[in-house]
């Protein structure tokens, strides 16, 4: 049946948020790296670590579409519990914008929850990154480009 239109949106009010990333849990990162490439996948960034979060990290792009490669390199990693639950699977969409403020005001007056403070993400130029965390969705990352 389809889905009713009284949960429909006229203004969606994230419509202005575009997609950079898949994000993709990982235990190993190089083998995940090397089944990437045997899809195509290209490494668009080399492995970077990321202190903040204990992870490593790395950008793989195939038909204009970019996947994060996260790994964890220490058992307190803050997605060391994700990977045990879920194994190696997708695990969140990152958004872009240059009007980071707004957005997070935004999507927290729409029932967002974020998940820690905005911290620079050494794989992203330093850009500032916050999760945030929806009952209906799961997890989104709001990267900051302004």
């Amino acid at each position: 049946a389809p889905i009713s239109n009284t949960f429909r949106l006229e203004d969606p009010p994230m419509s202005t948020l575009t997609i950079h990333h898949i994000g993709y849990l990982v235990k190993k990162i190089v083998p995940a790296i090397r089944s990437f490439e045997a899809l195509g996948f290209q490494v668009a960034r080399e492995v970077t670590r990321d202190d903040i979060r204990e992870v490593d990290i790395c950008f793989l792009e195939k038909d204009g579409y970019r996947v994060e490669l996260v790994s964890p390199y220490s058992a307190t990693s803050v997605v060391a519990g994700l990977l045990k639950k879920y194994k190696n699977c997708p695990y969140h969409i990152c958004y872009e914008t240059s009007h980071f403020e707004e957005a997070l005001e935004e999507l927290t007056s729409h029932g967002y929850v974020m998940m820690g403070s905005p911290t620079p993400a050494p794989a992203i130029d330093q850009h500032p990154v916050v999760f945030l965390m929806n009952a209906s969705l799961g997890m989104i990352e709001l990267l900051d480009l302004g």
